[in-house]
């Protein structure tokens, strides 16, 4: 048989062919289909009216209420309450309101698997590809034509192989190793492309950490995001509850076609993308004193237990500098619960940090405060301008190890000093 990438594997397998070949336009079957309050109801329930037609599969349909929660207008109560309705109408068995972001929601409760092919209704939904599954964002339109007929062509795209070797830092993570992918290659360097991460830093990360690679290669503008799932994943979806999945298939041949490229984590520094994009990266050191009036710890990319963790080590025993406001809104209630029981939040907020519900909040420009004119180092997945509401504001993105050090020095600070 002819050697294949862990994408066209997935593809293959979706698509009923035993294997398939870059360039290929395949039919594949849906397994999952998850979409939010924002791309969801609001934007199918006319068209599905329209079409007078129902949902192929409600048991793979995963509705998730993170972005207009809590409803603090008129606009965000119409938008959610279109949902909530949607949602009894039909019936669906699988409906997470307010509980947290939907790229954290949807595997913690078990709906992703490895071998699975899924669409979500937001551009992060690569996420899953930490799983070993193929997940990529589609529009209202194509949304439209997987709820109805459960399936949705494509075209088999190219792998990018990122060989990471060698151990990261302490004060470096996941989100350092995408920054820098993204500064280095740019916004489009995936261009439509699958990307792969691999190597044996790669391996030594947590799914958590995992989740936040796969997250990210959408700001390399690829369309899928694929970790190899290995005994690490197969923890994980013990831990959650999903059913056993035999992991053995889901690799890339070594003799696989694919461009390589690799990395020395050894020698990465802590990240911080400057303003307005993520692709402004540079080594933390490049920013010497420059101010912050906000930071916040929050988003799919930067508020599971992980990132909490990194944070609270940070500011353990510490207060945050005079002028600075530390916003932290945790990625999901269950990851904010087991922050609460090991005492991390309580470090977070006796360090003078306000806690914010957990949803996609200020990410999305919604929920928070981030003032006028105000310097933003953000744990947040992008920072275009006025993303996180503010048009005047000047976001910078980071690690969470890095938001905090910042908080605390009141200026970019390189979380290495601290924790030495």
């Amino acid at each position: 048989m002819t050697s294949q990438t862990l994408a066209q594997k997935l593809l293959a397998a979706a698509s009923g062919r035993e294997a398939v070949r870059v360039g290929d336009i395949v039919t594949c079957q849906v397994d999952l289909a998850m979409f939010h309050d924002s791309s969801g109801p609001r934007r199918l329930k006319p068209m599905l009216e329209e079409l007078g037609t129902g949902l192929w599969d409600r048991s793979k349909v995963v509705l998730v209420m993170d972005h207009y929660v809590p409803e603090s207008d008129d606009e965000s109560r119409r938008i959610v309450r279109i949902a909530r309705d949607w949602a009894r109408e039909q019936a669906l068995p699988h409906v997470y309101d307010s509980v947290g972001i939907c790229h954290v929601v949807v595997p913690e409760h078990g709906h992703l698997r490895p071998g699975m092919f899924c669409v979500g209704g937001d551009s992060h939904s690569p996420t899953g590809g930490a799983f070993g599954a193929y997940m990529f964002g589609v529009g209202s339109t194509e949304m439209l034509g997987v709820v109805t007929s459960g399936e949705i062509w494509m075209r088999v795209p190219e792998t990018l192989m990122m060989r990471w070797n060698g151990r990261l830092a302490d004060g470096v993570m996941a989100k350092d190793m995408m920054l820098h992918m993204i500064g280095r290659f740019g916004m489009n360097g995936g261009r439509y492309q699958a990307v792969e991460f691999c190597g044996e830093t790669v391996r030594a990360l947590s799914m958590q950490e995992r989740m936040t690679l796969s997250n990210l290669s959408a700001e390399l503008g690829a369309q899928a995001g694929l970790v190899a799932p290995d005994e690490t994943t197969v923890r994980y979806l013990h831990d959650v509850g999903a059913p056993a999945v035999d992991v053995s298939h889901w690799y890339s041949d070594p003799d696989a076609d694919a461009q390589w490229h690799d990395f020395d984590a050894q020698e990465l520094d802590p990240q911080v993308a400057a303003p307005h994009s993520p692709a402004n990266t540079a080594p933390v050191h490049a920013y010497p004193d420059t101010p912050i009036q906000v930071a916040y710890i929050g988003a799919c990319t930067g508020a599971k237990l992980e990132d909490l963790r990194a944070a609270a080590r940070v500011l353990q025993g510490r207060r945050i500098a005079a002028g600075v406001s530390l916003m932290v809104a945790p990625a999901s209630q269950r990851e904010q619960a087991a922050a609460e029981a090991e005492g991390v939040l309580s470090e977070l907020t006796q360090a003078g940090a306000t806690l914010l519900p957990t949803s996609c909040g200020a990410c999305s420009g919604y929920g928070g405060s981030i003032p006028e004119h105000a310097n933003v180092i953000a744990t947040t997945a992008r920072n275009f301008k006025g993303r996180m509401g503010s048009a005047s504001a000047q976001v910078y993105l980071a690690s969470p190890y890095t938001v905090a050090a910042s908080a605390l020095a009141g200026r970019i600070a390189d979380p290495r000093e601290v924790l030495q």
